[in-house]
């Protein structure tokens, strides 16, 4: 070979050994940490999970602030392969990590998930604590990892017992099909020793009594619910609680999603379901919230024993209905039904219902809603009766107030409002004899349009303030037949309206 030839591939050669070699020299230009990394979180919170339930997965990510190419020595759990957690690093799963780069100004993603078993510490709860620890000695950084683990009891389908209810049909006439399945007789007394939570229908079987004491917690996944077939009913004995926040004697019915960016997210389950021969249910001090509808009630205009009575009791934030009814026998008290998707309340023809005391009320802030807080519609050839006595209908529309009957006659509906305040557009139901206000057979000293004054309605806090309108407007008689109110406060004297008595401070 000529030397002509020989000087380009003597050059080509040498590049190749430069550019070989400064790559290979890059690995070793990383410096090892020494406690100087930055992370987005100085604690990780998992949330609460139930024992043998994975978790959310949560993130902390990891910077290097420096002008600097660093390694991370190790990346470890600190209770090693015992751990709870799982932790993935930039994309790998494990629980110990060697030498790991990170490049100036550059960041790394750590993903952590926890699975955690009760069963060995004897407790109905207890926090579980791990941490991240990067390097070790005195450049030893650590975040640590926190999580609530409750106990409960898992009800769920099984491959001897699962079956396809059939709930009935929508507005629309399309059949409402779940998957369910028969409480067993050792199932039906539910209490305040573990949570439960509900995977599908859980039935109450027929001629059975679903009792749930004081404090219970009941938690349902997706698509699932409660229902009361024929000839079976609950009764739900919650009592009053000292603390407004924990409410520790009430039972509650939620989504099973416990991390707190579901805590006010709607439609996370399906609802509590009565068929029309379901009769005697009894709920006090009951909160239902996040479902898809929250009770639906079905009734027999031929049935004598009433369908359902409510006492202190509130339903928040349904996707759809908080309460829906159709043909049944309603008594409530110190109801607070409040915040939905559609309407608040929903009452179809042929219902026969009594609310005293009673808080009806739709603020929704989820995107637009399709119903004002209370809806009566007939669309039957039964007669729908309806009285709200010392009651609060408002919201955050110019109507929150539907009547709806085809043929107008006002004869076809027992509907009467007393002491009752009520937001309505009227100028938009001109002529409408529904809306007739002067007609003390419909509206007996009713308050139109003014303020209620909540505490704050869009958290679902319906005491009332020093402002409110509803305050010493109520009808004694009426309110000696609910003397306490939804926190046990006498009010059979200068009664406020709605289930919350005013007291001032």
């Amino acid at each position: 070979m000529k030397a002509n030839q020989l000087k380009p591939l003597c050059f080509f050669i040498l590049f190749a050994f430069v550019w070989l070699g400064s790559s290979c020299r890059k690995d070793f230009d990383y410096e090892d940490s020494t406690g100087n990394l930055s992370f987005s979180k100085d604690t990780i919170f998992l949330d609460t999970v139930f024992t043998n339930i994975g978790s959310s997965t949560y993130a902390l990510k990891v910077y290097n602030t420096s002008a600097k190419d660093l390694q991370i020595p190790s990346i470890t759990l600190e209770n090693g392969i015992e751990s709870f957690y799982r932790i993935n690093v930039d994309g790998q799963a494990g629980t110990t990590f060697l030498n790991t780069p990170l490049l100036a100004k550059d960041s790394l993603y750590i993903f952590i998930e926890t699975t955690v078993d009760i069963s060995t510490t004897n407790q109905k709860e207890f926090l579980y604590l791990d941490a991240i620890r990067f390097d070790t000695g005195i450049h030893e950084q650590k975040i640590p990892l926190v999580t609530l683990v409750k106990d409960a009891i898992f009800l769920f389908p099984s491959d001897m017992n699962q079956n396809t209810l059939k709930l009935g049909t929508t507005d629309n006439g399309e059949e409402i099909e779940v998957t369910g399945f028969e409480l067993s007789d050792d199932q039906l007394n539910f209490n305040n020793e573990k949570a439960y939570v509900i995977y599908g229908y859980a039935t109450v079987p027929k001629n059975k009594t679903l009792n749930i004491a004081a404090g219970t917690r009941v938690y349902f996944h997706e698509n699932s619910g409660l229902y009361m077939q024929d000839s079976s009913n609950v009764i739900i004995q919650g009592q009053k609680s000292s603390d407004a926040i924990a409410l520790e004697n009430e039972v509650i019915f939620e989504g099973d999603r416990l991390e707190p960016a579901y805590a006010n997210t709607s439609g996370q389950w399906g609802t509590v379901w009565f068929d029309e021969n379901s009769v005697a249910n009894q709920l006090n001090y009951l909160t239902i919230k996040n479902a898809s509808i929250g009770l639906a009630v079905n009734g027999n205009t031929s049935t004598v024993t009433e369908n359902l009575s409510l006492k202190n009791t509130q339903i928040y934030n349904s996707a759809s209905v908080n309460l829906w009814v159709k043909g049944a026998s309603i008594s409530a008290e110190n109801l607070v039904v409040a915040n939905a998707g559609g309407s608040s309340v929903n009452l179809k023809g042929g219902s026969a219902i009594s609310f005293i005391h009673s808080t009806i009320a739709n603020y929704w802030t989820s995107g637009s809603r399709t119903g004002p807080a209370l809806q009566i519609t007939n669309d039957t050839d039964q007669k729908t009766t309806a009285t709200f006595g010392n009651c609060i209908i408002t919201g955050n529309s110019t109507t929150e107030l539907l009547i709806a009957n085809l043929d107008m006659n006002t004869d076809a509906l027992g509907i009467q409002f007393t002491n009752s305040m009520v937001t309505i557009n009227a100028e938009n139901f001109t002529g409408n004899p529904w809306y007739d206000f002067q007609n003390e057979a419909l509206y007996k000293n009713i308050i139109l349009n003014e303020e209620a004054a909540f505490v704050d309605p869009i958290k679902n806090i319906f005491a009332l303030t020093a402002t409110s309108f509803a305050l010493d407007k109520g009808d004694v008689m009426l309110a000696t037949q609910a003397p306490l109110d939804i926190n046990e406060v006498d009010r059979t004297t200068l009664p406020s309206l709605g289930a919350y008595q005013y007291i001032p401070e």
